[in-house]
């Protein structure tokens, strides 16, 4: 009876063994392929970028190629591969002639990590003014969303060259060429050549008269009966500090040539600065004098002569970053007391400093081991008045593997995110120190960067991850780790039913030993009785 029942035990034993094994099993198959998937998804993607980071200058009438490379990242093969550009609606969009209905490119079939340039001729519209533009391309293929890119080029407009009397009257003399001290912000002459970089600014001079009418002079007992009027111009101008900041004072020194051959002398020249403002409050001239008034009195300036007159004035701080233009009037008399009027015009560009913020860093986990990532996310407020380019953020330490995060534009008073996985490289002693460089550009392509520091802390990898990662095959290491997990549950599960069998075992037993006592005693009883 006792052998019985430890075999009907037993083989209850091993049928619930059984069953655990095989739902472990179930369980984990049907967990598997989703962690699997999970584990080595790739990430879809056609990278396009211009060659050499370039960004081309175009000048105006003038054929250039613009050169592409893209780069298959999706892991895929894609076919039916093309990259359009946007002409947009406007003239102001797109800076070229249109001479096709669409200049769009067909790269046919990429092979996975394939890369390939793609070449787009173009020619500048002759109306094109001196500038930056912002041109949108889109790249699509057979089974993938169409990918958009901003690219940023440069043209240069075409010169414009007025030919004025004097100009004409200058032409065989070296004295007639511009031998102003510019600014780097635009060209001039002894003529009335006004090519300016609308970003930069420059300067630009109008036509002289005679207030009371034209007639003609002596100077000095030489005949000068042809009616000439006597011209000074702006040859061009410069300022201290040589960046305007808006909210700052600066030194404006204009540069003055006397184009005639008869003396000027009593002059008296006049700035007026445009309105800025958007309201009665707070609407004034963008340029005041920081001392003074803007009239200036110069004595003479001699035939072919130069001059310089300077001004201290103070440019507003609610300011847009761009150039503003500053009108020069001119009052100056002959050799014969008859008064003269001219006016020019004088573009200054005037720079706003780009201000934001850097939100505190959320770390998660604080502290990783080798080869493991850690999350770090902040925000990037941009409080300036100004646009930022191609903001990037960099992670570096000692204890990491090198990151970098693109975030791309950001306009003022937006904010943009910055989310980065930083993978640990070498243990450290305690939290290490990470730092972000943060980068970006201004309008004229201008780098700043700015550092933040971190904290994360580095650990040894557990020896046991490491031996058991390297018996698995290449594929099993970058998925769950299916095989262990197994194994652990078998192991749990006899162990339990192990722990169950002893002690039914022990309970059995001792009902047996029960079971046997009674019986003997019944006998003994029935043993008196007879």
């Amino acid at each position: 009876m006792q052998k019985r029942i430890q075999k009907e035990t037993g083989n209850n034993c091993l049928k619930r063994i059984i069953v655990a094994f095989l739902a472990v099993i179930m369980m984990t198959t049907m967990l598997h392929p989703q962690m699997v998937q999970a584990a080595t998804g790739t990430e879809n993607g056609i990278f396009i970028k211009s060659k050499n980071n370039e960004a081309p200058v175009f000048e105006a009438g003038k054929k250039k190629n613009w050169n592409f490379v893209i780069t298959n990242n999706s892991g895929n093969v894609l076919n039916n591969v093309t990259i359009t550009p946007d002409l947009g609606d406007k003239n102001e969009d797109w800076p070229f002639k249109t001479e096709k209905q669409s200049y769009q490119k067909s790269l046919g079939t990429l092979e996975k990590g394939q890369q390939q340039e793609v070449s787009f001729e173009f020619i500048q519209r002759d109306d094109v003014p001196t500038t930056r533009y912002k041109l949108k391309f889109t790249i699509s293929a057979d089974g993938q969303e169409e990918t958009a890119k901003w690219f940023y080029m440069n043209t240069t407009a075409k010169p414009v060259q007025k030919d004025t009397q004097d100009n004409k009257d200058n032409k065989d003399t070296d004295e007639g060429k511009d031998t102003g001290k510019g600014n780097g912000n635009g060209a001039g002459s002894g003529s009335d050549t006004s090519y300016q970089t609308p970003d930069a600014g420059g300067y630009s001079n109008g036509e002289a008269a005679y207030s009371g009418g034209s007639g003609g002079s002596t100077d000095g007992g030489e005949a000068s009966g042809n009616g000439s009027v006597p011209r000074v111009i702006v040859t061009g101008f410069t300022t201290d500090p040589a960046e305007v900041r808006a909210g700052s004072n600066f030194k404006l020194t204009i540069h003055l040539k006397n184009t005639s051959k008869m003396k000027v002398s009593n002059m008296l020249f006049d700035l007026s600065a445009p309105t800025e403002g958007s309201d009665e409050q707070t609407t004034s001239p963008a340029f005041l004098p920081s001392s003074g008034a803007s009239s200036i009195y110069l004595d003479s300036i001699a035939p072919n002569g130069t001059a310089d007159i300077s001004i201290e004035l103070n440019a507003k701080s609610d300011l847009l970053q761009k150039p503003y233009n500053m009108e020069l009037s001119m009052k100056y008399e002959d050799p014969n007391a008859t008064q003269v009027e001219g006016s020019s015009s004088i573009s200054i560009p005037v720079k706003q400093d780009a201000r934001f913020e850097i939100s505190n860093f959320e770390i998660s986990p604080q502290s990783v081991a080798v080869g493991e990532e850690a999350n770090v996310m902040c925000s990037l407020y941009n409080l300036g008045r100004i646009k930022l380019y191609n903001v990037k953020a960099t992670f570096e330490g000692k204890n990491i593997k090198k990151s970098e995060v693109f975030i791309g534009n950001i306009e003022s008073g937006a904010t943009g995110s910055i989310d980065a996985m930083l993978e640990g490289k070498k243990i450290s002693d305690g939290p290490a120190k990470v730092t972000m460089t943060l980068s970006y550009e201004d309008e004229s392509g201008n780098i700043s960067t700015t550092t933040k520091d971190l904290n994360l802390e580095v650990t040894e990898k557990v020896d046991d991850d490491e031996a058991a990662a390297s018996d698995m095959p290449e594929e099993t290491q970058k998925s769950f780790p299916v095989i262990p997990v197994v194994i652990a549950a078998v192991v749990i599960a006899v162990v339990a039913a192990v722990v169950i069998l002893k002690k039914r075992k022990k309970k059995q037993l001792a009902e047996i030993e029960e079971e046997e006592l009674l019986d003997e005693l019944e006998r003994s009883s029935e043993d008196e009785h007879q």
